[in-house]
Order: structure tokens, then sequence, then C-alpha cells
């Protein structure tokens, strides 16, 4: 009986997975489609998309020195019975630039030493391509420079093919630029600064050359030396290439099913609607709206299923926790030293709306990186964003999903929390009161309170808007509700849907909350006509096909809140 293949969750060696009996998503379909494309390439998806093992997939596929095993790892793969004429025809020089040393005053011996391990790799690995010697030859050549013009001479005299694979060529420089500033970084990619020296080297020496990445910083301030590159991150032939379709992942579930590794009553569909607002809904091409459905992050998908079979059922925290240093870095570099006044209001408005319209900026320069024209283009790029809609020449770039809108949330939340410390465990015990006993008056009115407290938002006051994004930040800690705000409920948006996660909690509870603004200055005639215009919006709203759907048995509470300034005035269920 054939032993179950185990779930390569965080392991992103291609060959580890086919010779270890791991599941494999086949992507190798992409290969003869990628030989038709300029010799250079660059492609860029957020973290945790599957690039390194795609990136070792590509090497194990044209590696001189595997070759001999292409038929025991990609006998079973799509390209297995089609492979091209390149199949097994490079030396490969691999280099991944997140493994470059410590970040000191030695950066560019950090950079250096590294680069010269590579090298003496490649040489020990291809000597028997070359002569006798040829890797102690290449050992006693001095700095990465050296090395590789040692290497362009002898390749070319020997007629040898190379292909370049560079793994977060992007990784090492956003560090610098996030922990050394725009000073340090500008030196190491203008002029004749180490890094783009290196670059301007591999120009010419290489046949192929493929370079993943999370951004497209780099990629600009190294065109004029490295001016070959051809973007195709948002190319649509390439929108699937990386990710999980949702056929990958029903057919995956399935495996596991018909291999009872999942209990036998198993709801593939049931699973896939519980994992779609969590993972699912990325699109990286404006032609694939249409074209192709969306995918899933496959880390996430991996993330859930390996909890699914070993407890029977779905992880009571959707979110990945290793996500969280992959958030904090993305977190620490889109805002730099601070998130100035424009890109804060950029932010709010993503977090408040669900998403912007504007122009997606395919590369930019790091001088850039703080212009609020550039920020929903920097959030697309480190997934923070999707493409969903277009608007005449504009794109809508919204939130894919829960698992970044809390990522959107945790944003003001922390800037609340900075200025006035809410303890959250407290109101975690209310959410429980309220999503089970019905028992929420104490809940929202020490919400309200902390707004009322909270010293950003009275020194920064915004109306309604601001009131909206308070609730919403601290109502998003619950873990019995997806928070919704400006759901469009039976002809009209709603300030808050409070839909309970029926597939993880039995909740009896669920909530629509319509959130009213006065100023100091405004009368009670204009209080009351507001109270009675909420009222009839908010029994509108739950009379809704759609709301009943999504409620389903649970109790459904219409609550209006009145706030005068930063003091709720009135509190009414009706």
């Amino acid at each position: 009986m054939e032993e179950v293949k185990r779930i390569p969750y965080g392991v992103a060696n291609f060959v580890e997975v086919v010779e270890q009996n791991q599941y494999y998503v086949d992507k190798t379909m992409y290969l003869p489609l990628l030989e038709e494309q300029p010799n250079n390439l660059f492609f860029i998806r957020p973290r945790r998309f599957g690039k390194s093992i795609f990136l070792s997939m590509l090497r194990a596929y044209y590696d001189i020195s595997q070759k001999e095993k292409f038929e025991k790892r990609f006998g079973n793969l799509w390209i297995g019975s089609r492979p091209t004429q390149l199949q097994g025809a490079f030396q490969i020089l691999y280099l991944d630039f997140s493994r470059v040393g410590g970040l000191d005053r030695t950066l560019a011996q950090n950079f250096d030493d590294y680069c010269c391990g590579g090298l003496d790799d490649f040489a020990s690995i291809y000597e028997p391509y070359y002569y006798p010697g040829f890797e102690e030859e290449m050992k006693a050549q001095y700095g990465t420079t050296n090395k590789i013009n040692f290497l362009d001479r002898k390749a070319r005299n020997n007629g040898s093919k190379l292909y370049l694979i560079v793994d977060e060529y992007d990784n090492f420089t956003n560090v610098v630029l996030n922990e050394q500033g725009d000073k340090v970084y500008h030196a190491l990619t203008h002029a004749s600064g180490f890094y783009r020296e290196i670059f301007k080297k591999f120009k010419g020496m290489f046949d192929r050359i493929f370079m993943t990445g999370v951004s497209p910083v780099t990629l600009d301030d190294l065109t004029s030396g490295f001016n070959i590159g051809w973007n195709i991150s948002t190319d649509y032939q390439f929108n699937m290439m990386l990710g999980f379709s949702e056929t990958d992942v029903r057919e995956m579930i399935r495996y596991y099913k018909d291999a009872g590794q999942l209990p036998g009553n198993t709801d593939i569909n049931a699973m896939i609607e519980e994992m779609r607002p969590w993972y699912d809904n990325y699109c990286f091409a404006k032609e694939s709206l249409e074209r192709d459905p969306k995918m899933f992050n496959c880390d996430m998908v991996f993330y859930y299923l390996r909890h699914y079979m070993t407890l029977g059922k779905s992880p009571e925290e959707m979110i990945d926790p290793n996500t969280r240093t992959d958030y904090n870095k993305m977190k620490k570099l889109i805002r730099l030293d601070k998130l100035d006044g424009n890109r804060k209001g950029v932010l709010r408005k993503i977090t408040e709306e669900g998403q912007i319209v504007t122009t997606l900026v395919t590369t930019f320069p790091a001088t850039d990186i703080t212009k609020p024209e550039i920020f929903p283009s920097l959030l697309f790029y480190y997934g923070m964003l999707t493409i969903t809609a277009t608007r005449g020449n504009y794109l809508v770039l919204s939130i894919p999903n829960n698992n970044v809108r809390k990522q959107y949330y945790e944003f003001l939340l922390e800037e609340y929390q900075d200025n006035r410390h809410i303890n959250l465990i407290d109101l975690g015990l209310m959410y429980y009161e309220m999503a089970y006993d019905g028992h929420w008056r104490e809940t929202l009115e020490f919400i309200a309170h902390a707004y009322k407290e909270n010293s950003s938002v009275r020194s920064a006051i915004e109306g309604e808007r601001n009131l909206q994004g308070f609730f919403t930040a601290y109502l998003s800690t619950n873990a019995y509700y997806l928070i919704a705000p400006e759901v469009e409920l039976n002809h009209g948006y709603c300030d808050l849907f409070l839909m309970p996660d029926l597939m993880r909690y039995d909740v009896k509870h669920s909530y629509i909350i319509e959130l009213k603004y006065l100023s100091a200055k405004d009368s009670e005639a204009k209080a009351e006509a507001q109270w009675q215009e909420a009222v009839e919006q908010i029994k509108g709203y739950a009379v809704g096909a759609k709301v009943r759907q999504m409620v389903h048995d649970t109790e459904l509470h219409c609550i209006v809140m009145q706030f005068r300034g930063w003091e709720l005035e009135r509190m009414e269920e009706v």
C-alpha cells in the first residue's frame, strides 16, 4: 500500500518534496511558457506564495548535473511527458540574498562572502564539465568580481550554458533600506555600489536569468546597471503560476480524504468555503479578472490542512502565527521611519472602505517609496491588496481576505493602543458574553468609553469616519464574528455587520451596528431626525434576504449608537 504523502508545510526544496513523498502541486506546465519569454526575467509575488519551491523546481529541471534524475523527479508531473529541449542544459548559479549576513560596517564584505561561497559551490558541482583543478582555481580567486570574471572566461571557452537563479533578490536591499536608511541604500544601488556592480557583471554573462522578490523597488534602482530584465509579474499568462487554484485545493483535500487522513464524513465543499474568506481571492493581472479563478495563499492552505488532519477540525486561529514575522517586516518597510499623514490617510481609507481606486505602478525607485500615490502599489506587491475590478483606465485594488483585513485592523489598533492601552483580554471575555448570551451593552459602552478617552482620536477628530475606524479596530479582535464594515445589505450600506463565524463557533447572537455622529453645535432637532433616519436604515437592513442568510438561526440585534463629538449620547436596540 502506497505511503500517504506528507504535507510540505514550510518546505522550499523541490527535490526534498518529490523524493521524500511529500505533496506537490504541479506547476511544471509553466516551463515551456517561460522559455518563450525574454531570457532575463523578474517575477514578484507576496511572501509565502511558493516562490522558493518554484525556483528549486527550475533548478532541478534545468541543471545539467541533475539531468539523469529527470524521470525520477518529473516523471509523474506534467512536464514529465513533455520535456523541452532545454531540460538539463545549463550550469546553475543559485543565489538566495535573504541569506546574506548581518548588517554592520562590513556590509560589503558580508555580501561578498555570500556570493563567493555560491561561486565556490558552483565550481565544486561543475568541475567535471571543465577540467581537474577548476574548483581549486575558483577558490583561489579573491572576491566576487574576480570569481565572476573567472567563470565568465572559462564558461565561454568551454561553451558552457549558464543559468542564474536569484531568490529574494530584493531582500538584502529591503533590509538595508529599512534598517540603515536611504543613504546606505543609495550607495548600494547607484554609481559604483557593490550591489549594483555585481548586477552589471551578470549582464551578458548568463544565457538565462530568473529572479524573484516581493517588491519592485530594487528592480527600478538596478535597471540602469542591469537594464535587460523583463518583469512578468503582472502578465496574465503567469497569474496562476504561484499560489493554489480552488481546483488545486479541492484535489488536495480529496487526496487526503481518500487516503483516510481526514474523517470519512469530511465535507470538502464546507472546508473550501471556510478557507475561502481567509486565504482566497488573489489576482495579479488585470486581464485575469474574467479569465482565471482567484488564487489561494498556498502556505495558509497547508497550515489549515495540517491542523485539520491532526485535530479533525479547523485551526482555532485561522491566521498562521508564523506569518507574524512577515507581517512585522512588511509593516516596518512600508512605514520606514514613520507613516506620514498622507499615507496614513491612504491606509485608513483602505481599512474603512476595503478598497482604493488607483493606477498600478509597476516599478519605482526607493526615493519614491514614501509617496502616497505609490503606497497602494506597494501594498499590492506585498499581498495586502489585490486586483478586483477596473474603473476606466484605473484599477480597483481591494483587501483580498480576512487574513489580510485583520492586519489592516491591527494597524489602527496599534495606533489607538499606543495612545491609551485597553486590556484586550477583558474585552475578549465581553465578546464571549456578547456572542453566546446576547449581553452587548457592556461591550459597546466599554469601546465607546475607550473612544472618548483615546487622545489620538480627540486630537484629530474626523467625525463619523474616525468613529467607525475605532470601533472596527476593536471589534476585529473578537474571535466569534467576521467584522464587515460598509456591507451592502438590502440596497444600503450598514456601518458594521458582525457576521457570526458559525463554521467554527456555535454563536447564538449576531449584530448590525449603525453609528451616527453629531458635532457639538448640532441641534436637538437634528439629533432626533438623524436618530429616526438611522432606525429606518437599520430596520431596512435587517429584513434583507442576504442578512437572514448570513445570520442563519442566530438572534439578530440591531443597535443604533449616536455620538456627539466623542461622547456616546444615545444607544438603543431597535
